[in-house]
């Protein structure tokens, strides 16, 4: 893939992960001005419900399609039939074990539910394992997600995938929207579980689980355009399973490290319902912490993976290291602005999510937001990191530094929940998770680093550089502006929170891009002259 192809492919899945986080934020902000955030027992109930799909599903398959999909397509796709038989298979196979996989988690449910929740009565645990049982199917519909749209991006057909999930938001916004007709809206986090009955939940959970459903569904329609004529095929035996096992099963045993860690920081996270941000709350400030990523991050190592793949099976490891660099230096040059601009802006963009919410409740949730935007660059670093090495097949490294990731996160957990107050639990817990991720990406660079002998560090660690002089500058320009901003509106509106979010958001652009003009960054000078080639 040249390098135009690889921008216009990186465009194409930017622009519809833009339109689909905008919406996911809407729904987010409509969900919880429905059932509360900071505080809410029946919002962390749900929360609580609703993640037991996704930890599950990336636990047991999620991460050993990420890993192995596009590198095993690329290498079906050498054969006469450009790999359409292996495609067959590896669908029909994702499907049937996906399927059996949530019969048996359902029946599991309740004792998942207990799991994480060890600290919770059973009236709030019997109503997460109500929206758990509505939640679970999704574990099928994420999986036929994930293998449509790996085989499609296999296929450089990178459009579907990221325009689907716009219509599992309109489809959950829609939901949502029938539940506050029908049952009441609660900013304040105030319903009680005793409050919920059998209709409300399946309004509530069943719109989750559809939006993930119409998602998965609607890439069918786009096979054809990749040249893909799908056809059952249950003759699994020849296809490369063992093969794709072991190579995916350090991942599976790094998501199963992963989710242990998991446990015990949602138990500890759990604690501090009704007291102060929780699972719900964290839930949301990650969703607004991932939207960076997912626009621009995912969008530019999703395009650049198939490369990295072919370079690999190729032996080109110059070209490899090459594409490796251009791609981090391309992510952190933009996410390292985002990070800046979304944590000086912070109350505001809490103010826009928790609408309704008392002015307390809305200086908690940024707390936790700004906890987990310390480590936005480095995650989204780590995620480039990890792209190289499931390129090059290895799957074996990310198991030993999530191991490491884990180790941390478990740790200071553990000495969370003995010193710091329930009020602040879910704060530590974000500041926990970033330490974390940050001690992975350290030790994950260091070992691809090894790996490959080289990675152009010299160029990427000066790039940085930069990127972080400018970076603190237009952070220190963001506070001050911010300051004054809440001092003239000590209890701000959310209009008020978006007017001024979008002048200081500008303020610091302007702050940010004239450092990098004055350190004289490449990267940006090569942006400069492709906008005005054009």
């Amino acid at each position: 893939m040249a390098g135009s192809a690889i921008a216009r492919a990186s465009a194409i899945m930017a622009s519809g992960t833009v339109v689909s986080r905008l919406l996911g934020i809407i729904k987010v902000i409509i969900l919880a001005y429905a059932i509360g955030q900071v505080g809410s027992v029946s919002g962390d109930a749900y929360a609580n419900g609703n993640m037991l799909p996704n930890l599950l599903y990336t636990m047991l398959l999620g991460g050993m399609l990420n890993a192995v999909l596009v590198p095993q397509i690329v290498k079906a796709a050498k054969k006469a039939d450009g790999g359409a038989g292996y495609i067959n298979k590896l669908v029909t196979f994702v499907a049937v074990s996906l399927t059996a996989l949530t019969v048996v988690v359902m029946l599991i449910t309740p004792w998942l539910v207990t799991l994480y929740t060890l600290k919770w009565d059973a009236d709030q645990r019997g109503l997460a394992i109500a929206f758990a049982y509505w939640c679970m199917p999704q574990i099928v519909f994420f999986g036929i997600y994930a293998v449509l749209g790996e085989v499609l991006n296999a296929k450089s057909v990178f459009g579907p995938s990221t325009w689907a999930p716009v219509l599992n938001n309109i489809v959950a916004i829609a939901g949502f929207g029938v539940f506050i007709f029908m049952f009441g809206a609660d900013p304040l986090g105030q319903r009680s579980v005793g409050d919920w009955n059998s209709t409300s939940i399946a309004v509530l959970a069943g719109s989750a689980t559809l939006g993930i459903a119409s998602q998965a569904f609607i890439l069918l329609a786009f096979w054809r355009k990749a040249g893909i004529h799908f056809k059952p095929d249950f003759k699994w035996r020849g296809m490369g399973l063992a093969d794709t096992g072991k190579i995916a099963g350090w991942t599976l045993g790094a998501l199963l490290i992963t989710n242990l860690g998991a446990i015990v920081t949602q138990n500890v996270l759990n604690g501090a319902s009704g007291e102060g941000p929780a699972a719900i709350a964290l839930d949301t400030a990650w969703t607004i912490y991932i939207m960076p990523h997912s626009v621009i991050t995912i969008s530019i190592a999703t395009a650049y993976f198939t490369r990295l793949s072919e370079s690999s099976h190729a032996g080109d490891m110059q070209g490899f290291i090459r594409d490796f660099s251009s791609a981090v230096r391309q992510v952190m040059l933009i996410l390292m602005l985002a990070a800046v601009v979304v944590f000086a802006l912070a109350p505001f963009v809490s103010r826009v999510v928790n609408l309704g919410a008392s002015i307390d409740q809305v200086d908690q949730f940024s707390l936790v937001l700004r906890a987990y935007l310390v480590s936005l660059p480095a995650f989204s670093f780590l995620f480039v990191v990890q792209r190289a090495f499931y390129a090059t097949s290895d799957t074996r490294t990310p198991f030993f530094y999530a191991c490491a990731r884990i180790a941390v996160s478990i740790t200071l957990s553990l000495i969370a929940l003995t010193f710091v107050p329930k009020a602040l639990l879910g704060t530590a817990v974000a500041l926990i998770i970033s330490i974390a991720a940050i001690v992975e990406t350290v030790l994950a660079t260091l070992l691809l680093r090894k790996k490959l002998g080289a990675i152009d560090g010299k160029r990427i660690l000066l790039s940085l550089a930069r990127y972080t002089v400018s970076g603190a500058l237009a952070l220190g320009v963001g506070l001050i502006c911010t300051s004054l901003a809440r001092s003239w509106q000590p209890d701000f509106s959310p209009l008020y929170a978006i007017l001024v979010s979008i002048v200081i958001a500008g303020i610091m652009a302007i702050f940010y891009l004239g450092g990098l003009l004055i350190l004289r960054t490449p990267e940006l000078s090569a942006v400069i002259a492709r906008v005005r080639r054009r």
